[in-house]
């Protein structure tokens, strides 16, 4: 089990987080979602601790906990006083190796998910067509699947399932151990070796490469959905973060959207928003974190009287101007020294930290890349910038979804269903 540590003394607080390096990607066809159900199985009791009862003692020691499932990772964390980490990582080290996985008790969670897989998605048309445009966009890696699960698989999804991928994936020599807070890194090995040390290894599944083919041209779907107004989102196809000292791109690609979509200054707010009234929003987003490919989104609601089509021209022509004309020094300075701040601004909350680390880990990087990362993002030149403007938004590396909103009867979000307790 790898532990990693950092000190922050600013308050008698902790957080601790377990995180197991499976997630969405490792699941198989017909029982997509299983990784979110167990993570919400992990709360219901093992031999020692019933059912409900990890969080009870969480929140009588003034804590809380949480869980939440990605495409590469399922992670679980507690925010405590120092005093009672070692009570977290009891239970944690409990969980790991005797969870106990009633018939009962699954199905209930089984139909939570599916009413959270509604909430979530399918009463929402924004998250939906991202649904539709992931199954589209990629043809054979399992980034194509909600990380939720699709509806068959959890109506179909069995007991078995969930046993099968707690006995093949959650074992310490699968999971990251990441602690921070007012605590020294000495303090949390002896606790560490005293919970977990004793646990024995599994032998893990070999993971075999599951490359996405190219892609040979332009995508186009359109989900119909109820809604109150159109939407459009592309994804192009974009590397990856791999090597963060040799690679150049991805902190390229970064900027990039923080030029289109940087705050009220960036061109999508100031050019299709203010002046000319084509959208009534307009984004740009890119995460180069992952084990899988990686892609760049363009999205907006178009204004009213503009249809998606003038929108989706708009958004592309935007980043055609950085590819023709580059970006000034002023204009890349001011989103340069943006992007850092907020890398910087982030780090003073211990959760995040926290969490940032874990995610690297899980990504396959290291829990010290997020400073590698805000040095060569202040290195990034203008010069970069326009080459990946150039390079990346073709047509061929493009998929494209159009949301035609349909009547709503009544169709609206409400407040989330009981049972979902989990972040994402």
């Amino acid at each position: 089990m790898r532990v990693i540590v950092k000190s922050d003394h600013r308050a008698p607080v902790v957080v601790s987080m377990v995180w197991y390096r499976v997630g969405s990607v490792d699941e198989v066809n017909g029982a997509t979602g299983v990784a979110h159900v167990l993570e919400h199985m992990m709360f219901k009791g093992t031999r020692d601790v019933p059912a409900g009862e990890f969080s009870r003692l969480i929140a009588a020691a003034g804590g809380r906990d949480n869980a939440f499932t990605g495409r590469d990772y399922t992670a679980y964390f507690q925010t405590l006083h120092k005093s009672q980490l070692d009570l977290a990582l009891r239970l944690e080290a409990d969980r790991m190796v005797n969870l106990v996985l009633s018939p009962e008790e699954f199905s209930r969670e089984v139909r939570v998910v599916m009413e959270e897989r509604r909430w979530r998605t399918e009463d929402r048309p924004h998250a939906l067509v991202y649904e539709r445009l992931m199954g589209t966009a990629l043809l054979a890696h399992p980034y194509r699947h909600p990380v939720i699960g699709w509806m068959s698989d959890l109506e179909h999804m069995r007991l078995e399932d969930a046993r099968g991928f707690y006995e093949t994936w959650y074992a310490p020599n699968n999971a990251i151990l990441v602690v921070v807070g007012d605590v020294t890194p000495d303090e949390v090995f002896v606790l560490a070796e005293q919970h977990f040390g004793a646990l024995k290894p599994k032998r893990l599944p070999a993971r075999k490469p599951q490359e996405e083919p190219p892609q040979l041209g332009l995508k186009r779907l359109t989900v119909k959905a109820p809604a109150e107004l159109p939407y459009v989102v592309m994804a192009f196809r974009v590397p990856g973060l791999r090597d963060p000292e040799k690679d150049w791109e991805p902190y390229a690609l970064e900027v990039l959207a923080s030029v289109l979509d940087g705050g009220d200054a960036a061109r999508y707010t100031r050019t299709l928003v203010r002046s000319e009234r084509i959208a009534n929003s307009a984004g740009a987003s890119y995460d180069g974190i992952g084990r899988g490919p990686a892609l760049f989104y363009l999205d907006g609601v178009p204004a009213s009287g503009k249809t998606v089509g003038e929108l989706e021209e708009a958004l592309r022509r935007e980043v055609r101007k950085v590819a023709e004309e580059g970006v000034s020094e002023e204009e890349l300075k001011r989103i340069r020294a943006q992007v850092v701040a907020a890398h910087v601004y982030q780090r003073d909350s211990m959760f995040f930290q926290a969490r940032q680390m874990g995610s690297m880990e899980a990504a396959g990087l290291s829990y010290r890349t997020p400073d590698v990362m805000l040095e060569k993002l202040k290195q990034v030149t203008a010069a970069q910038v326009q080459e990946v403007a150039r390079k990346y938004f073709g047509d061929d590396q493009l998929t494209i979804a159009y949301l035609d909103p349909q009547p709503l009867e009544g169709k609206r979000p409400g407040a989330p269903p009981p049972g979902v307790r989990h972040g994402r």
